[in-house]
């Protein structure tokens, strides 16, 4: 697997833009992903050093669609700890 397949897209939202201060950065990953393979893509992609991954799998909800119900897809999410001082830029430029 390509280091850019494991990185689908970061996740914008409120609790992941507050993290951002800390230094830990929230991305949407496929659900083959572990977390040796995310921390070798960010430290690839991103040229920082990955000090923790935390991966987590968000189950899909249950939502109307007109006359019946569907599911979303589930899906998971890796949250990145970096080094003390380090920060990923494409987030800084908001």
């Amino acid at each position: 697997m390509d280091y850019n397949d494991v990185i689908i897209k970061p996740v914008l939202s409120e609790k992941s833009t507050e993290l951002n201060a800390v230094g830990k950065y929230v991305f949407k990953v496929p659900m083959s992903a572990n977390k040796h393979l995310v921390k070798k893509a960010v430290r690839a992609i991103f040229n920082v050093t990955p000090e923790q991954v935390n991966i987590i799998r968000v189950r899909g909800k249950r939502k109307r669609v007109r006359h019946s119900y569907g599911n979303t897809p589930a899906w998971k999410k890796a949250i990145i700890t970096l080094k003390q001082g380090e920060k990923i830029e494409i987030f800084e430029k908001q």
